[in-house]
Parts: structure tokens; C-alpha cells; sequence
């Protein structure tokens, strides 16, 4: 849903979009050249390439909108030809006429950030562009992502339930549950030490084939209605250590003590001194403020 927003698939209920600074306009002239600057890579490469067009037409087509000018044969061809190498889909011409049946998931979503790339994008969106690919390609893709944010010098926003590969591709993190900002800051610091326990049961339940002990933190319950959310923090009814104030106030967004100013903030009553946890409903649940950390992980393939 943020990632659609952000492309203006759909319009946002409040508040307003920024792009360097500068709120982003929904006429048609400005929504085009907004287009050219934030492009979105969607989830499934399996239905976001039309199976009767050829590579060369999923290609030809955004360089054609967004060129602002004719493009002879020659210099479609050739564009199509260096976008196919930029996403290493090489020797280029032998993909350039292939139809969407006759390439691999990794393939296709290889094709995929290539239509992006057409338009010489600041910003790609890459809305869980690996969840559908087999875990031995996924690291392909996301090598791929990462050599092309440093070549191509590309912002990157990338939507994953999987924060292992969150952890592996991203300078920063922020953590959402049903809709709301529980935690962001420095990649490392969240995914070493996490301070929100949404956070930290997301690390807790990634597998780790080191951990001989099964995780220590348990959640419960199912995911709220979103059409009606619960009051005050809105994940207090599945946490194992919420207070009473957790379901009556919204917490706010408090610096945590161990990371530099302004480099790891949680929105957790517990970071506020003058709040206690009360005791857990879950026997098995450690009962303390400070909740050790899981294991860092850097293997991006494991589902977190």
C-alpha cells in the first residue's frame, strides 16, 4: 500500500507527498514527470509482464513515453540492448525476443527493474520484489539491487516482510505495524538490538540454524482489523508485555538510549523510565524491560 501511494496509484487520505522536499503536484503534466523520477518494481514478476509482448516491447514502451522525443529503430534497439546488460540479463540479444513463458522467475523480475530503469528513475520502489522467487535466486536479485543503487545512484525503497534481507540490502530501516511507524534508525543498530518487541519478534522468528533453543519471545493472537484498529498502540493486543497504558494512549516516538541522537527511535511506552511492565500472561516469557536481542542474521535467503 505505501509503495502504491508513493507512485500515486492511489491517493493518500491525509497528509501530503514530498519528493526532495517539494509537495508533488496530481495534475497530468506533473504526474508524468513524477512517474519518470520514481518508478515501482511490483511483487509478482509472473503477472507484471503481459505474456503476449516480447522483452523488447515491455522496454520499448517506457522509453517511448518518457523519451520526450521520436526514437528512431536503431536507438530503441540499442537502449533495449543496454538495458538488458544493466540488469546482467547478457548476451542481451538473446532475451531481447523472448516472451515472458520462456524466462524464470528471476529472469522476469530481472526484466522488471529493467522497465524501471528506463526511465532513468532518482527513487525505485521495490515492493517485495523477491518474495515470489525461489530462495536459491532470491540473493541474485538482491545483489542486483544493491550493485545498481551504487552504480546507477539510486534511492531505494524496498517493501519486505523479510528483514534478514532488509538487514542485507538497507542503510535504514523502518518497521510498520497495521499502518504505523513502530521503529526506524540505523539498519544495524535495529536488527542487533531492537527496541520495539514487534521488532523484535519479527528477528525472533527468522530461523537461524545456529539456535539450538526456540525463541524465547512468542506473539498472540491475529493481526487487528485495519478498518478498526485497537486504541492506543495498536499491536498491544498480541505483545507479551503490555501495560495498561499500551491500550489507552498512543506511545510516542522516544529516543532510544543505547544509539546516537536521532539514529534509533521506537514508539514503545516501554523506552519511557516512567512506565513498568506488568507481568506477562505467558509464563515462558522473560519478564524484563531490557529483552535480549536475537542473533544478527546475514543470510537474506531465510524468510524472516
Amino acid at each position: 500500500t505505501l509503495a502504491r501511494l508513493l507512485t500515486q496509484l492511489i491517493a493518500p487520505t491525509t497528509g501530503e507527498l514530498l519528493l526532495d522536499g517539494e509537495r508533488v503536484r496530481t495534475d497530468t503534466k506533473s504526474r508524468r514527470a513524477y512517474t519518470s523520477r520514481v518508478h515501482l518494481v511490483l511483487q509478482d514478476p509472473f503477472s507484471s509482464l503481459n505474456s503476449v509482448h516480447t522483452v523488447r516491447y515491455h522496454l520499448e514502451r517506457p522509453l517511448k513515453l518518457h523519451a520526450g522525443r521520436r526514437l528512431g529503430r536503431e536507438e530503441l534497439e540499442r537502449r533495449v540492448l543496454d538495458l538488458l546488460e544493466r540488469v546482467s540479463l547478457t548476451p542481451a540479444e538473446n532475451y531481447i525476443d523472448k516472451y515472458p513463458h520462456e524466462l524464470s522467475g528471476g529472469q522476469r523480475q530481472r526484466v522488471a527493474i529493467a522497465r524501471g530503469l528506463a526511465v532513468e528513475p532518482e527513487v525505485l520502489l521495490a515492493d517485495e520484489p523477491v518474495s515470489m522467487l525461489d530462495v536459491s535466486i532470491r540473493l541474485g536479485v538482491l545483489n542486483l539491487l544493491d550493485e545498481l543503487r551504487e552504480r546507477e545512484q539510486l534511492a531505494i525503497l524496498y517493501v519486505t516482510h523479510d528483514i534478514a534481507s532488509a538487514r542485507y540490502l538497507a542503510d535504514s530501516i523502518v518497521v510498520m505495524y497495521a499502518g504505523q511507524i513502530v521503529e526506524s534508525g540505523d539498519a544495524v543498530q535495529i536488527t542487533d538490538a531492537p527496541a520495539h518487541p514487534y521488532t523484535q519478534l519479527l528477528l525472533s522468528a527468522a530461523p537461524d540454524p545456529e539456535r539450538a533453543e526456540p525463541p524465547v519471545l512468542r506473539g498472540r493472537g491475529a493481526p487487528p482489523s485495519l478498518v478498526s484498529p485497537p486504541s492506543g498502540c495498536r499491536f498491544h493486543p498480541r505483545c507479551p508485555f503490555a501495560m495498561p497504558v499500551c491500550s489507552q494512549q498512543t506511545p510516542p516516538t522516544l529516543q532510544v538510549q543505547s544509539a546516537e541522537p536521532g539514529r534509533h527511535v521506537a514508539a514503545c511506552w516501554l523506552l519511557d523510565p516512567e512506565h513498568t511492565p506488568i507481568t506477562s500472561a505467558e509464563p515462558d516469557v522473560p519478564q524484563t524491560r531490557n529483552v535480549p536481542s536475537p542473533q544478527r542474521h546475514e543470510d537474506p535467503t531465510n524468510p524472516a
